[in-house]
């Protein structure tokens, strides 16, 4: 069986449509119910609006807070601690402020929109006619394009797999959900095309995945298509 590098006509998607032009999402984009916690102008950690309306009231509270001790004139009230919510931040909050400003931290990114995507391979495998026989075809073990994410809201995706010309080469959906070891809303979507991304081959196609709640698009993922087999 052989697999060759020649452009495919029967079998494709020939409608046209642009292709997105907006740029890469900014990696500090909040997902669904979160907001940015701005214990300073440039905290974009996201947090429960909770959090943040906390974090407004702790920061118009500081100079009453601070008193002149063992770490100077931004010593803490007896019971209070520093907050630390970044490097250098003296405000004066509870401890259970404190340990939360950290876990905050620690899940930054999995709150974000990053919109990330990558390319898999599957194989079909054999069909089963569901009387315990199996139908083979000579093209089972060729791989096929595998698109996933990961970072995005709950809920709908949009796929795409764009030439480089900007001809639609295909388009599906998908739902994002939570599954544990991915951050955010992950996804996978099986698009049926072969993977033509054969050694010394020039990417000739990208795709690009859009999460339909934010209007986030994710970055070019370049790859090839359009190859035949016989």
């Amino acid at each position: 069986m052989k697999r060759l590098a020649l452009p495919a006509i029967a079998g494709l998607t020939i409608a046209i449509a642009p292709a997105p032009a907006s740029a890469a999402p900014p990696p500090d984009t909040c997902r669904n119910g979160y907001v940015w916690r701005e214990a300073r102008p440039s905290d974009h950690v996201c947090v429960t609006p909770g959090v943040r309306d906390r974090t407004t009231i702790e920061n118009r509270q500081k100079q009453a807070n601070w008193v002149s001790g063992e770490y100077g004139p931004h010593t803490c009230r007896t019971g209070l601690v520093w907050r630390e919510a970044f490097p250098g931040d003296d405000v004066c909050v509870t401890g259970k402020s404190r340990e939360e400003a950290r876990g905050d931290n620690v899940q930054a990114e999995s709150r974000q929109i990053q919109a990330r995507l990558w390319i898999n391979t599957y194989r079909s495998g054999p069909t089963d006619n569901g009387d315990g026989t199996a139908t083979t075809t000579s093209v089972d073990d060729i791989p096929r394009l595998k698109l996933s994410g990961s970072h995005y809201n709950f809920g709908e995706v949009k796929v795409f797999i764009y030439y480089d010309t900007g001809r639609l080469y295909w388009s599906g959906t998908v739902k994002a959900i939570p599954q544990s070891g991915w951050s955010g809303g992950s996804w996978g979507k099986r698009t049926g095309k072969f993977d033509c991304r054969a050694k010394g081959k020039p990417a000739n196609a990208y795709a690009r995945a859009l999460d339909v709640a934010s209007g986030r698009w994710s970055a070019k993922v370049p790859l090839r298509v359009g190859c035949s087999v016989y």
